[in-house]
């Protein structure tokens, strides 16, 4: 009697599961939604609070100048801030740095992190480090922000690992969208960066979280672009050879930063903690302050300065120096806090010296620094990050044009090219593998098993030959071939063919290899 209730049981939950695998898409929507929902309340919360601080930072410097008691106070506020800060990172390890390397870990099952506590130790660690000067960025935190909150959302449903990693996806889009006000990044920057694979069930999915997380963000900011400067017309074509050049100088410079943020990591990681943490980001906050206050923080505001034409060559180039310096230290550190914003910085201050310097050399008495700020932010990006078209919309969004995709295109399309003939490597790409292989952080749980999609693409080594010549890591197994909308039972003669979608049951741990192998076999041009 006992072993037929089993069996029924088993066969009522087996009708369970089909019957919602069936409705899966639109049930992911929904929870998109609801995740979204919830990422853009916690982000605008973060945002707004990331702002106010900046704008305290700037009140007591300013001040400090003026009164010696508040510059007194100033000093043991920031050591405050800095302690703090350090405390959470100590406790939260995954707290620390971007976030975006540890969300791709997560996707990749190399890490498993405890929501609750990384939510919290985030937040807080992110607004303490801008408040003390520190050059990072709020979108970096946002995304991982928006992932937590995708997978607290999991976690309280039950919902099963597959399902886990396609809310968090969903959570880190919302993050971007709600920090930048970027519905179509965010939702771009999960297929390019966090995938790098079109999928059906995380563009809906995604795109329906980032847009409800804007819709909150936007309710609360507004509806004006981040960036105070807008560019309203395109880019004359007689000046895209000068859009090719620097898009060439931009692939060369943005693999420069990314051996130099390594070269910094690698240094500070001789340096004990409490010297790495708090004595070399109090320096050279304090350096700053006295100096150059316009450089402390994420530096957001130079970008609108740079645009209008603001800054000469000379205090261009002194900022170029000082933030590139600076977001490297900050970044160094460990401590709470996004690179993107500061790269963009990087990126529009470095456009702004081309405009400056190349314009009036050439005899062009019109100002063109504004196109050339919003080109250098997108080729920048592209050659540091290496993913050139969430860099474009990025950029449009943040600047309310669409006008100048041409432009936006060209200089991103050179400056990727560039930093791949360099042989240098994406940035989060790399920043993920010395994660998962720096020992920083403990995954407690690589055996659960996870499934993972992957769609032939036209002229890959599997298009047109049988599953047997896939040659998985041992342990996987494709368990589903769909075809258009009709699923195939597979086996190892099954032919496969471009447009289909395979379905491998894989251990949490073998994600990466797995990955690795289906971009291989799967998803690039294979040339015999």
């Amino acid at each position: 009697m006992a072993k037929k209730i089993i069996k029924r049981r088993r066969m009522s939950l087996g009708k369970a599961n089909i019957q919602r695998k069936e409705k899966f898409q639109y049930i992911l929507l929904l929870e998109g939604i609801g995740v979204g929902f919830l990422a853009g309340l916690i982000i605008s919360l973060f945002r707004y609070a990331f702002i106010k601080a900046e704008d305290i930072r700037d009140i007591l410097v300013a001040a400090s100048s003026q009164r010696i008691l508040v510059a007194l106070l100033s000093v043991f506020l920031l050591i405050f801030l800095l302690v703090v800060a350090a405390a959470i990172t100590k406790r939260e390890p995954v707290s620390g740095g971007s976030g975006i390397p540890q969300v791709e870990a997560e996707l990749k099952g190399q890490l498993n992190a405890k929501w609750v506590p990384v939510l919290i130790g985030k937040f807080i660690g992110g607004i303490l480090s801008v408040g003390a000067g520190l050059s990072l960025g709020s979108e970096g935190p946002s995304v991982q922000l928006g992932a937590m909150t995708g997978k607290g959302f999991s976690r309280i449903n039950q919902r099963l690992k597959t399902e886990e990693k396609l809310l968090l996806t969903c959570g880190a889009g919302a993050g971007l969208a709600a920090a930048f006000g970027a519905p179509l990044a965010g939702v771009v920057f999960t297929l390019e960066e966090l995938h790098k694979n079109f999928s059906k069930e995380v563009l809906l999915s995604t795109m329906a979280s980032a847009i409800t997380a804007d819709c909150i963000a936007s309710y609360i900011f507004g509806l004006k672009p981040v960036f105070s400067f807008t560019v309203t017309q395109g880019m004359p074509l007689e000046l895209i050879w000068m859009v090719m050049i620097l898009g060439l100088i931009l692939g060369v410079f943005g693999v420069i930063y990314n051996k130099t943020t390594f070269l910094v990591q690698d240094v500070f990681s001789r340096f004990r903690p409490f010297l790495r943490k708090i004595a070399v980001p109090f320096v050279m906050v304090m350096v700053l302050a006295a100096v150059l206050p316009e450089a402390l923080g994420s530096g957001s505001d130079l970008i609108g300065s740079a645009g209008e034409g603001l800054f000469d060559v000379k205090t261009l180039i002194i900022l170029l120096a000082v933030k590139y310096i600076s977001s490297a230290v900050s970044f160094g550190s460990g401590l709470p806090g996004g690179t993107f914003l500061p790269l963009l910085v990087l990126g529009a201050l470095s456009g702004g010296i081309f405009a400056e310097t190349v314009c009036p050399l050439i005899g062009y008495t019109q100002n063109y620094t504004e196109y050339f700020v919003i080109l250098g932010m997108a080729g920048y990006f592209s050659a540091i990050v290496r993913a050139p078209i969430t860099g474009i919309i990025l950029i449009s969004e943040m600047t309310g044009t669409f006008s100048n995709l041409l432009a936006l295109s060209t200089v991103s399309l050179i400056a990727y090219i560039t930093a791949e003939a360099l042989k240098g490597g994406p940035l989060y790409e790399q920043l993920t593998e010395r994660l998962i292989t720096g020992g920083k952080v403990k995954n407690t749980n690589r055996k659960s098993k996870i499934l993972i999609e992957s769609e032939v693409h036209h002229g890959s080594f599997m298009d047109g030959r049988t599953l047997a010549d896939i040659d998985l890591p041992a342990g996987c197994l494709v368990v589903s071939v769909m075809r258009s909308r009709h699923e195939i039972v597979p086996g190892g003669s099954t032919v496969v063919t471009a447009g289909d979608k395979l379905v491998i049951l894989c251990s949490e741990g073998m994600v990466m290899k797995v990955q690795e192998e289906l971009d291989r076999k799967c998803r690039s041009v294979h040339i015999s």
